[in-house]
């Protein structure tokens, strides 16, 4: 494009009336400001709209600055002083990452944090606020791969010593630190975990969220705290990290800042070798409704761009692909001028200009001055969040070991002259019989330079990243709060385990000290979940309140928002949701101020949707309850194959740190839910909860006489059959195949003279992490009495064959094989889920009270203890196809 020309090409038909109209623009900007002009522009846009003429949107700016350099603010620093100390730290983050691959090869990256050292060290020394008595302080996302410029600016303030230095990704014997972001290996340090790319957007978006939740119901004082989070623009093409940038528009999220580092290289190669990702992501996050700054070009370009006079400058920036700007940055000066400066009119710009000139023209991404014009705009913003586009070089510094080269992420290695070079290029005191140490550098505290990083920090508020460990514990009610739900619920009334647990939430919402403390969330699914009486009660929370009549209005339960609502209604948006509840389940780590969230959601679309957030939910040391509803593989009669769980529960007995039950009556939930609110609240346990409910009502017992530490343990009698001499049977049980197994004992009695002894299993997952624990203490004290499991310990003096029976797959009981010494049966609900009734979903899984009553009959066959004709029969009087579909392979 020339001055003569428009965004779409056109020539100009009458440059001197567009010269006039750019004079009154000019003299309106002058005279009334940019805000008027941009008023008058808006209404010149609207009117001739409405005239007919089309005007296509355009989302993008101009590829240059945001913040012209007039408008720049002053630089408070001492920018010599702050070069100095960025270069020791660079240094620093380099060595520490070879130094650690001389002898392992234990990985770590150096080209990351090589373009993004200016963008953290201009927040570390004049935005960034820690945490004080007087208020808390501003959350950090820092992207995964940089964080050796973390680990080496904590080494020169003394929060991290040599050893640790040394130990880089080396933490098994207790002296290294951690690769990337992990609160659980780092519980003081680190506050969220980001290097599951796309994660840290997302829980930043929903983070920045729950602190005007808190705010707006008055449990914090936000303030002017802001949520910053840095990702690269690779890591734009993770769905999570833009799947959530409308509502945080929508919600007017002004207390969040994205820095997108806009190095122009993913892993293997360009972002966008063919386009421009900064203009992409400007057009997609202006649509979205933030406010975007972009921080292109740095200060040695000012000059050249007040030169250019015709625009042709401009024209040519825009012009040049992503793949073109990385080759320029590979290359040097004398390519940069025949290449860049690649017409007459461009190479006249440069004409008086030497090559080492024009390779000293700087990126913005890597120009104190920009960024920190850029931060100050982003900070004093009101009414949006702000997304800042820097654009850095890869592997900045790296010269011929990989700046700006495809290979640079992969760079944990360099050899001596790349080192040399380095050292070179940042001025860094390291004499050449040193070079191959790589020694760490550092100042004396006494120096200059160590006050003046020290007196940066001492001006916010202290070191970052901290983190907070505990917070004020809450007082859980006794179990004796809930304790209707410990007795039967009547004859003739049937309820379901997820009304149990919605009981539980509203007697915990209505207690007077915790329930401002209880955190509802769910989809969009509340009528399901018979949740929809919190909306009147509690409302649903919009910091917008609600600006409508609801079409349910005159009901007794109506749709209803308010600034100070305490449910959050995600709508259909797992990912947000278990966002938001991570963001709640660590509030006491991020605010001081402890949160009992939970969530409830269909069990299919819990775990398995959003299994990353779940990992990621237990490294941030989340504490809460996740609620799996509609549970089980034929509890949920109709929907189908991909609504229909039957693995959750496995699922959930990967993460360490997560508690997992299948209770089958509501004094289990009772007791389960009562439990963990006194591990995680009162005496703040870093563990949390999933719990699974069903939809399916049936009458509910009472609670057998002491059996609430066993229900914890994962295994307790239900009821023992009579005692008297002939073949036995013990079955267990848990979720609403318990029911099925209860059944099951009244046909063995009636129709083939069989005991059974009954076991309520709500926790499979627990018996079988005991039994881990009790075989290892056992192989490490091999001259001791070897120790029971708890398992073991129940059905010691119980005699019979075992059989279990759950609405999971068979892997889910089988893990607890390994601690029996008798027959053990499995029967569990393999295969993909369909559509049809309970009864024939069961009968079709194989986990009916028939198949369990044919179950235990062919394991007392098998042990000898009646005859094999039985087996038959079974078949036969309970008509069990014996060529019937094996459910797994159909």
């Amino acid at each position: 494009m020339t001055g003569n020309e428009n965004l779409l090409g056109q020539a100009d038909a009458d440059a001197q009336e567009t010269q006039e109209w750019l004079e009154a623009l000019a003299a309106v900007v002058e005279h009334e400001g940019p805000a008027r002009a941009h008023f008058l522009i808006e209404k010149l846009i609207e009117s001739a709209r409405d005239e007919g003429v089309n005007i296509p949107y355009s989302a993008t700016t101009q590829y240059i600055n945001t913040i012209p350099a007039e408008h720049q603010p002053r630089y408070p620093g001492d920018p010599d002083m702050e070069i100095k100390l960025h270069s020791f730290i660079r240094w620093n983050a380099m060595a520490m990452v070879v130094r650690a691959n001389k002898h392992t090869n234990v990985g770590g990256h150096i080209a990351s944090f090589a373009s993004a050292a200016a963008l953290y060290d201009v927040g570390f020394s004049h935005f960034w606020r820690a945490s004080t008595p007087e208020q808390d302080g501003d959350l950090i996302y820092f992207q995964g791969h940089s964080v050796p410029g973390v680990y080496a600016r904590a080494f020169m303030l003394g929060r991290l010593t040599e050893e640790q230095m040394d130990h880089f990704r080396q933490e098994v014997d207790g002296k290294g630190i951690s690769s990337y972001p992990h609160p659980w290996l780092m519980p003081d340090f680190w506050q969220f975990p980001t290097v599951s790319m796309g994660l840290g957007p997302l829980c930043a978006i929903y983070s920045a969220r729950f602190m005007k939740y808190l705010d707006s119901r008055g449990l914090i004082k936000a303030g002017d705290r802001k949520v910053w989070a840095f990702l690269g623009d690779g890591e734009t093409d993770e769905v999570e990290s833009l799947g959530a940038i409308g509502m945080a528009a929508r919600d007017k999220l002004d207390n969040l800042v994205f820095v997108i580092n806009c190095n122009l290289q993913r892993l293997d190669g360009p972002v966008r070798g063919n386009g421009k990702i900064i203009q992409e992501l400007e057009s997609g996050f202006r649509g979205a409704g933030w406010n975007v700054i972009k921080v292109i070009w740095g200060t040695h370009w000012d000059t050249l761009l007040q030169r250019d006079k015709n625009g042709i400058l401009k024209k040519r920036m825009m012009d040049c692909v992503d793949g073109e700007y990385q080759t320029f940055k590979a290359k040097d000066g004398a390519y940069v001028r025949e290449h860049f400066f690649n017409t007459p009119e461009l190479k006249a710009l440069v004409a008086d200009w030497t090559d080492d000139e024009i390779w000293a023209l700087n990126r913005g991404g890597h120009d104190l001055f920009k960024i920190f014009a850029a931060y100050k705009a982003a900070s004093e913003h009101k009414g949006q969040p702000t997304l800042i586009l820097a654009k850095t070089i890869k592997g900045f510094g790296m010269g011929q070991a990989g700046e700006a080269m495809n290979i640079s992420h992969q760079q944990k290695k360099l050899d001596i002259d790349a080192i040399r070079r380095f050292r070179d290029r940042f001025s860094l005191p390291v004499p050449d019989d040193k070079l191959a140490e790589l020694p760490y550098l550092k100042f004396d505290e006494d120096s200059p330079e160590h006050k003046y990083m020290m007196a940066r920090r001492v001006e916010l508020g202290g070191f970052l990243p901290q983190r907070r460990t505990k917070a004020e514990p809450l007082a859980v009610p006794p179990l004796e709060t809930f304790a209707a739900l410990l007795k039967a619920s009547g004859e003739g009334r049937e309820l379901s385990t997820t009304m149990a647990i919605v009981r539980i939430m509203n007697t915990l919402l209505k207690d007077k000290q915790l329930g401002r403390h209880v955190v509802p969330i769910v989809p969009d699914e509340s009528r399901t979940f018979g949740m929809e009486g919190m909306f009147r009660q509690y409302g649903i929370w919009n910091q917008q309140g609600q600006k409508y009549v609801p079409e349910d209005h005159d009901q007794l339960m109506f749709y209803k928002e308010s600034k100070t609502g305490q449910v959050l209604q995600e709508g259909i948006n797992e990912a947000g949701a278990m966002a938001d509840w991570i963001a709640a389940g660590t509030a006491y780590s991020v605010h001081g101020v402890q949160m009992i969230p939970f969530y409830i959601f269909y069990s299919m679309f819990g775990l398995q949707r959003t299994m990353d957030l779940c990992w990621a939910a237990a490294d941030q040391r989340t504490r809460g309850f996740l609620i799996g509803g509609t549970a089980g593989r034929t509890t949920l009669n109709g929907e189908g194959l991909q609504h229909e769980d039957g693995h959750s529960l496995v699922l959930a007995n990967t993460i360490p740190n997560c508690v997992s039950y299948d209770p089958t009556f509501q004094y289990e939930v009772a007791v389960i839910v009562q439990d963990g609110m006194r591990r995680m609240f009162a005496e703040q346990e870093d563990v949390y909860y999933y719990i699974t409910v069903m939809n399916e009502n049936y009458e509910h017992p009472e609670m057998p006489a002491g059996a609430e530490a066993d229900i914890l343990k994962g295994m307790y009698a239900f009821r023992k059959g009579a005692d008297k001499d002939g073949p036995r049977v013990q079955l267990l049980g848990s979720g609403t195949i318990f029911n099925e197994v209860i059944a099951a004992a009244e046909l063995l009695r009636e129709d083939w003279g069989v005991e059974s002894d009954l076991w309520g299993v709500p926790s499979f997952n627990e018996l079988a992490r005991d039994g881990h624990d009790v075989e290892r203490w056992n192989l490490l004290h091999p001259m001791e009495e070897p120790k029971k499991t708890h398992l073991q310990q129940k059905l010691a003096g119980n005699e019979g064959p075992v059989v279990a029976a759950t609405d999971y797959i068979r892997m889910f009981p089988e893990q607890v094989r390994s601690q029996l010494d008798r027959t053990y049966i499995t029967l569990g609900t393999d295969g993909f889920g369909r559509s049809d009734t309970r009864e024939k979903l069961r009968h079709f899984f194989e986990v009916d009270r028939y198949w369990v009553t044919l179950a235990a009959l062919k394991a007392l066959a098998d042990d000898g203890l009646i005859d094999r004709a039985k087996v038959a029969a079974a078949l036969v009087k309970y008509e069990l196809d014996p060529n019937k579909p094996n459910p797994v392979t159909v």
